[in-house]
């Protein structure tokens, strides 16, 4: 069961080859043996609904996203108390379908972070090697897809937070064109950014889990109304496609990573898809106006955790006194920095400086992808520059910042984007990106399913249990 698909459990739970109570209690039960081991998850639960095609599979979600009646803790102090009042509309949506949640997943402190160690609580491990990160911020949800311990998970993707960890576990991470997908519910980091999508392990699950997840809410005033139903085609042949490698992303890649990307255009190029080079210069300035505009929203949105509402307070002192205690104490390292970076290109001396000519660049980067987009079907490029790093090998936090240099382009250009795993480098698994324009979803993932096809198998982890 464990090797299962989520096509595959509702087959079996369909056709009374097992019941939906046997399904779950399994999958807890796998959990239970092997999250001691990675520590994937915050805190157990067992929310659901009954009926539905999702009836008895279980699934996690990262910790930043509100279920009714459990602890919503961002991995932060400051929410370590905080008991979710209602259910964001993403996870509702899987649960009205019959889904359960049995936990919510370890996380980078309110999803800042690239490898789950800025968790407040713990740092999760990666199934491949607990030695190294599983990635971040979705490194919770990543291990437990990775492991076994759930089917499917959903994280959220700010900068590569989904197909950063999908690529360092070896899974499947999708994240959807920006407002296909309500973020009503998703504690916010940065607004502008910020899309929910599934980690799986394999791009069908991907497309299946995505189905439920978009559509227009009112209560997310950035949704759209654009249906699209990602299973239909994605098994058609791409022949004829035509996709665009950026040489800002092959630029400087080890001879081991360079190696296995060749391989895998060889493998696209044997399936009819035409491989061009080309150049998005403003890429190069894409890790710049991400630490500009995310660390700005995040100022704005963390400011409500003020030590009065909700979440950590320390009572004592004059009003001011107990604003700087509670975040002093309730905030951890990486947070603060984002929030004094956000602050400071917001003032009024330094807004046209940094903030205003950061999201000119963005604008402009998004011009940019368009038109390679009138010639091009995808963008194609490997979504980390190296595998897994090893807890604390990377020392400074620009070295932090630049493992999404691939990733972050999609978010600022609310392209969506999906990590495949490509292969293996040094025994870890690294994965593929495909971005598509916006909304051309159904395209880029058919795109995914047929790399996945010509790939052949992807082995899992050996995880003794």
């Amino acid at each position: 069961m464990i090797s299962s698909s989520v096509e595959q459990l509702i087959e079996k739970i369909r056709s009374k080859e097992l019941s939906s109570d046997e399904v779950i209690e399994d999958f807890v039960r796998i959990s239970d043996e092997l999250d001691p081991k990675f520590k994937a998850y915050i805190s157990k639960c067992k929310v659901g609904g009954n009926g539905g095609l999702l009836n008895g599979i279980p699934f996690a979600i990262k910790d930043n996203m509100e279920l009714v009646g459990t602890k919503t803790t961002c991995a932060s102090k400051i929410l370590e108390n905080y008991t979710s009042p209602y259910t964001a509309t993403a996870v509702k949506k899987l649960i009205d379908l019959g889904g359960t949640v049995i936990a919510k997943t370890n996380m980078d402190e309110f999803a800042m972070g690239a490898s789950t160690e800025y968790s407040a609580f713990f740092s999760t491990k990666n199934p491949w090697d607990v030695q190294r990160v599983p990635g971040g911020s979705s490194g919770g949800s990543a291990a437990a897809v990775s492991s076994g311990m759930v089917p499917f998970a959903l994280g959220s993707d700010t900068g590569g937070s989904i197909r950063q960890p999908a690529s360092f576990c070896g899974i499947v991470g999708y994240k959807p064109t920006y407002g296909l997908v309500s973020r009503y519910g998703l504690v916010a980091f940065a607004s502008s950014l910020d899309q929910i999508g599934p980690l799986t392990r394999n791009v069908r699950d991907a497309a299946l889990i995505g189905n439920f997840l978009i559509g227009k809410d009112p209560k997310d005033a950035t949704t759209v109304d654009h249906r699209i139903d990602l299973l239909d085609g994605i098994e058609e042949p791409v022949g004829g496609f035509k996709i665009a490698v950026p040489v800002e992303f092959v630029e400087g890649l080890s001879d081991k990573v360079r190696v296995l990307f060749d391989q895998t255009l060889e493998k696209l190029k044997k399936i009819g898809i035409k491989i061009d080079e080309v150049s998005i210069p403003s890429i190069r300035y894409a890790v710049s106006v991400y630490y500009i505009i995310a660390p700005a929203e995040a100022s704005s949105n963390l400011s409500r955790y003020d030590g009065i509402r909700y979440g950590l307070s320390t009572t004592e002192g004059s009003i001011d006194e107990i604003y700087m205690k509670t975040k002093g104490e309730g905030f951890g390292r990486e947070v603060k920095r984002r929030i004094m970076i956000g602050t400071f290109t917001l003032s009024a001396t330094y807004y046209d400086a940094y903030f205003d000519k950061a999201q000119r660049v963005r604008s402009k980067l998004e011009d940019e992808f368009s038109k390679i987009f009138e010639s091009y079907d995808a963008i194609i490029g490997p979504t980390t520059p190296a595998i897994a790093f090893k807890f604390g090998q990377l020392s400074s936090p620009l070295e932090y910042y630049l493992q999404d240099v691939y990733t972050i382009p999609a978010n600022l250009a609310g392209l969506p984007a999906i990590s495949v795993p490509m292969g293996f480098v040094d025994k870890m698994p690294m994965g593929l990106q495909i971005m598509s324009k916006r909304f051309d979803d159904g395209k880029m993932l058919r795109i995914a399913r047929n790399f996945e096809k010509v790939r052949g198998d992807f082995p899992s982890p050996e995880v003794s249990r």
